[in-house]
């Protein structure tokens, strides 16, 4: 599950400093390069020499709407994918949990003529083979994909079974990356005991400033097994927000090109050299900007880092 952005945020201002980092993009995704890629922070997967944006997006909730057929709703979430992509962001995250999110998603891309430009990853939450198989059938004809990036056994379910399917799934070539989900911190070590005992691609789960149990142990272990990790809940379902209130962005924020606590929020996730990607979920066009902003620019340290946690009194 991920964030779901409604809180009131400062409008990015653009300018940020470049890494000059295009060139090392994978081919699938260079080529939707644009002038807007030319700084983002990329994360290589490990074991692999792909790289990927570190700023990623989630859809829960804010792609699972009451009506997939209403233009309105879907004019909306078009400009919200529109921008996500022209900020430079590529990766994105769903899954049949989501209701009508890989509906919805599936049905944009198409529409924007960006189906192929995006780094998906979906689920597969129910039990049994047969059930978990039609599921992901589902999900890859809803995302109009005849393979995806990465299938994930979401919040754990039938943990075994779907692995096993999706270690088969990926011999044949129908997905590249498999791995396992949850987004409570309670349940970091049945991931952590995950990891030391299969031979998982990715692991995604729970991380902000003001849940950071995966520091100790889940993070630090992916990085010594070569796990990538995926980063869900980064605004603590939007409590940071609430936390700073109108509280004024430190005047150092600046440093790291950040013009809002939304990004001040991700840097600090992305400061961690363990954290592959970050999912925030918006409905909103200007924070999806916002969001694929903080993707881009000065990477913190670990005394930035501090400070940043300092001044979300976290």
């Amino acid at each position: 599950m991920n964030d779901c952005n409604n809180f009131t945020r400062r409008q990015v201002l653009g300018g940020l400093a470049g890494l000059g980092a295009t060139a090392l993009l994978p081919a699938s995704i260079a080529r939707a390069a644009g002038p807007d890629t030319r700084d983002r922070i990329l994360r290589t997967i490990p074991g692999t020499d792909e790289q990927i944006p570190v700023s990623g997006m989630g859809s829960a909730r804010t792609f699972n709407v009451d009506n997939p057929d209403d233009p309105e709703t879907l004019e909306q979430l078009k400009k919200v994918l529109q921008a996500f992509y022209d900020g430079g962001g590529r990766v994105i995250d769903t899954s049949p949990m989501y209701g009508t999110a890989e509906i919805v998603l599936g049905r944009l891309m198409k529409e924007l003529e960006l189906t192929d430009k995006f780094w998906i990853a979906t689920k597969v939450w129910t039990r049994g083979k047969q059930d978990g198989i039609e599921q992901m059938e589902r999900s890859l004809q809803r995302l109009g994909r005849d393979r995806l990036e990465l299938i994930q056994v979401h919040n754990l379910k039938d943990t075994q079974t779907h692995l096993e399917t999706l270690r088969a799934w990926k011999d044949e070539g129908r997905i590249r990356y498999l791995g396992a989900t949850h987004y409570r911190e309670d349940h970091h070590d049945d991931l952590l005991d995950l990891i030391q005992r299969e031979d998982l691609d990715f692991l995604q789960f729970n991380y902000n400033l003001n849940e950071r149990n995966a520091e100790q142990k889940l993070l630090p272990a992916c990085a010594d097994r070569g796990v990538a990790t995926l980063i869900n809940e980064p605004y603590n379902k939007g409590a940071l927000f609430r936390q700073v209130g109108d509280r004024p962005l430190p005047d150092w924020a600046s440093e790291l090109g950040c013009q809002s606590w939304a990004q001040l929020f991700l840097k600090y996730l992305i400061g961690h050299p363990a954290v592959t990607a970050v999912i925030p979920a918006t409905s909103d066009p200007q924070h999806a900007a916002e969001n694929a902003a903080a993707g881009r620019g000065p990477v913190p340290d670990e005394a930035m880092r501090e400070r940043i946690r300092k001044a979300a009194g976290s």
